[in-house]
């Protein structure tokens, strides 16, 4: 249940990561939205590492944490897409 909240969770920051940070993506929504699904994920992996175990599943905690996790991973793919 917990992979399934991640991949939720990373559509719908995926699909909000593209409003708060804009750009010239070549697959425009698709590769946001795949983005947003690797990047919960990661950062879901990354969490349950660091002990915090109790922002798993669906809560305004973990989506602020995956939204955080999208961004950077967005901000990383749009850097390297300018260059």
């Amino acid at each position: 249940m917990e992979i399934l909240s991640w991949l939720i969770f990373g559509l719908l920051a995926g699909a909000l990561a593209q409003l708060i940070m804009p750009g010239d993506d070549p697959g425009e929504a698709a590769i946001t939205l795949i983005i947003g699904i690797v990047g919960a994920v990661i950062v879901g992996f990354i969490a349950v590492q660091l002990g915090y175990d109790d922002i798993l599943g669906f809560g305004f905690r973990g989506f602020v944490i995956v939204i955080i996790g999208v961004l950077v991973l967005l901000g990383g793919y749009q850097l390297l897409r300018r260059s």
